[in-house]
């Protein structure tokens, strides 16, 4: 049986199933399963058992990862678990979570353990760790994928729903395809990388695994939001997924420059992939890919293996057989590099980015293979190198050209191994991704990970604004069947969805005004409630004069919602909250005004 969050997140919430059976499950799974590599440290059950039972009994059932088991992989901090990093002599305790994972923890998931890697996330192979070379879910004998290669196999055999991993060169996207599931690299700076172990610190990414596009982007959006602590992180919100879009342009590169190194049967499931594409709508356009493959190169042949030497140099240094051998051989060359050298390699990176800017005027988002060929555990043993740099021939250039990524499966391959695909777009452009990956996905009739079990169906998208509209989300006497509706309704507004905010917010009623208005004042992460609003939609003129016409001390600002997302809406100023009556608890102006219609008795 597998479990995704969207299958989780219902049966918590109609009361089928409830956070601490689930988990218990999740434990069940790991046991069965029986690879002692998967997990550098797991969590006592008991104590992720009762953390679910408390989360239940505050009754958060509207959290966007209610109840749902997620691993972690062990280059991000989790307090009450050491962060190794797949090395045991930088091992340390953290005395707090990485932002990420405090933002697990917010939206209602459950961390259960720590994740194996190649050591400190170098490699895209998955057997550069001395915890072991957790078993490829599909086929032992094939590698698992790196650098995040726990995380994967986890979610793939079905052993949790959610994984984090890392991508600097490919590590979110490799192991996806090898594994048959979702792996999901946000735009830079869309997740904090604050408490995680650096790899190349100006580019590495949180990455997302998951066995649909659907609960990928779910947790995106429930993730994502600026960080003050994390000096790489940027404000972009993640959007939102729509229909697949008409005539999408999608790039692929020419026919000589297509590279699976004699690999024919992958070449032919990559055509048979984009041939898939162009029957779902898309225009596939032929593009010149050098560009991107010469930026490829600066990222192990440049200067940003510097970044990999500054993280581990002290230990390098008092105590290298600490280092695995490949990983050493990789790190040292970072030693050498000089600040003239750095300086050409960013000058030269400058150059591709404006090529970069060029090819994407003709295309939407490029398709690619994600990995060129596929290698067994003893072909990579022995060749250690050289076939792990093979791997990153799609990758590689990713994060040094800020673009974003999404991989998912493709088929099975004639010969019984996996492909997979991964689209690509320029940094801002997640949303695009996944509104074409999840409709690709769900047409490939794949089982999901290793699990057996059938890709279930698109669940249906919420109404979206128009190009030409605006949304908001109002809170009280703008609701549906209130008082001041009609004021929307006159400028031709549409009801888009129903929903609730972060539990970020605290309600107040607030005296003295005519018809009754409530006020939502924003509280902080996590230290408000979950309070029902309305997104209407409006014309960006009509917009303009519903916005003039809102009267002090209510003000029109940016809301984030229970899924992640942001939107325009009603809030309040602080001291016209002060004294005001806290209503938060009847989760919504809706319920406290049925309630104060009540006869006394």
């Amino acid at each position: 049986m597998s479990e995704t969050i969207a299958s989780i997140l219902a049966a918590h919430r109609s009361g089928a199933s409830d956070p601490a059976d689930t988990v218990a499950r999740c434990y069940a799974r790991i046991r069965a399963h029986g690879d002692p590599a998967v997990f550098i440290a797991l969590r006592d059950e008991a104590d992720a058992v009762a953390e679910a039972k408390a989360l239940a009994a505050q009754g958060a059932r509207d959290l966007p990862l209610y109840g749902v088991p997620v691993a972690i992989k062990d280059n991000i901090d989790a307090r009450g678990m050491p962060t190794t990093a797949a090395c045991p002599a930088f091992a340390y305790n953290p005395d707090k979570d990485a932002t990420v994972t405090a933002r697990l923890r917010a939206a209602g998931a459950i961390v259960i353990g720590k994740t194996n890697l190649d050591q400190f996330a170098t490699g895209l192979v998955g057997v550069r760790s001395p915890y072991g070379v957790p078993r490829n879910a599909l086929d032992a004998s094939l590698i698992p994928g790196g650098s995040s290669s726990g995380s994967a196999v986890a979610v793939a055999a079905g052993l949790v729903p959610l994984a984090l991993g890392t991508d600097t060169a490919g590590s979110g996207r490799v192991p996806a395809m090898l594994n048959n599931i979702v792996g999901l690299k946000p735009s830079l700076g869309m997740l904090s990388t604050a408490g995680v172990v650096p790899a190349c610190r100006t580019l590495d990414c949180v990455s997302i695994f998951t066995l649909t596009v659907d609960d990928s982007f779910a947790a995106l959006s429930a993730l994502a939001g600026f960080d003050e602590t994390d000096p790489y992180s940027r404000n972009r919100p993640s959007g939102a997924m729509g229909a697949f879009p008409k005539g999408v342009r999608l790039g692929v590169p020419r026919t000589g420059q297509r590279e699976f190194f004699g690999d024919a049967v992958a070449a032919r499931a990559y055509g048979d992939a984009v041939a898939r594409f162009a029957s779902l709508g898309a225009t596939v356009a032929e593009i010149d890919m050098q560009p991107f493959y010469d930026t490829a190169r600066l990222l192990y042949e440049g200067p940003w293996v510097a970044e990999r030497y500054v993280v581990i140099r002290e230990l390098l240094a008092k105590n290298p057989d600490a280092v695995h051998p490949v990983t050493r051989e990789i790190t040292l060359q970072g030693k050498t590099p000089s600040a003239a050298d750095a300086f050409a390699a960013f000058y030269r990176l400058e150059d591709m980015r404006r090529l970069r800017d060029r090819a994407f005027r003709s295309i939407d988002a490029l398709l690619l293979p994600t990995a060129p060929t596929v290698y067994t555990v003893d072909e990579v043993l022995a060749d250690p190198i050289r076939l792990n740099s093979r791997l990153g021939t799609y990758t590689n250039f990713v994060n040094l050209l800020d673009l974003c990524g999404l991989a998912v499966p493709a088929s099975f391959r004639s010969d019984g191994k996996p492909f997979g695909v991964t689209l690509l777009a320029p940094g801002g452009q997640d949303a695009l991704l996944a509104s074409i990956g999840r409709v690709f996905h769900a047409g490939t009739g794949l089982a999901i990970g290793a699990t057996g079990a059938a890709l279930p169906p698109l669940a249906a998208l919420p109404l979206a604004p128009a190009s030409d509209e605006i949304a908001i989300a109002v809170v009280g006497a703008h609701l549906s069947g209130m008082p001041l509706n009609g004021e929307l309704t006159a400028l031709g507004a549409r009801l888009l969805e129903s929903v609730k905010t972060a539990p970020d917010y605290r309600l107040y009623a607030l005296a003295g005004t005519t018809p009754p208005k409530p006020g939502l004042l924003r509280a902080g992460p996590g230290k408000g409630a979950a309070i029902e609003v309305e997104i209407w939609a409006l014309r960006a003129e009509a917009f303009g004069r519903f916005v003039a016409a809102v009267p002090p001390p209510l003000a029109i600002g940016t809301l984030r919602l229970s899924d992640g997302r942001t939107v325009k809406g009603f809030l309040v100023e602080a001291d016209a909250a002060a004294g005001a009556r806290d209503i938060s608890a009847f989760g919504g102006w809706r319920a406290y005004v049925a309630q104060a219609r009540q006869p006394e008795r």
